[in-house]
């Protein structure tokens, strides 16, 4: 299986085989940005869906993350006064 790598410029992505340096240069001339990610894929097809499942895995943690990280400082305020109450019966 080939291995993939994407070129992203605003909402279009590029799909190229890891053999295709020349215009993986051309690319980045005209502005695209290299993507971290890197597939193994049948076909270009595939890798495309896998980069899409990739980064819609990668909203998904962001927002888990905040929502996260608003919740941790709320249930910290709430065991506190919960221990408070309990230490002045």
């Amino acid at each position: 299986m080939p291995d993939y790598f994407f070129f992203k410029k605003g909402k279009q992505t590029v799909v190229l085989e890891r053999s295709e340096a020349g215009v993986a240069s051309q690319l980045t001339e005209q502005g695209y940005k290299k993507q971290f990610e890197e597939v193994s894929a049948t076909d270009e097809k595939q890798a495309l869906a896998r980069f899409a499942d990739i980064c819609r895995e990668k909203q998904i943690d962001h927002h888990n993350f905040l929502a996260g990280a608003g919740a941790m400082p709320l249930i910290g305020v709430l065991t506190a006064v919960a221990v408070f109450l309990f230490r002045k019966k």
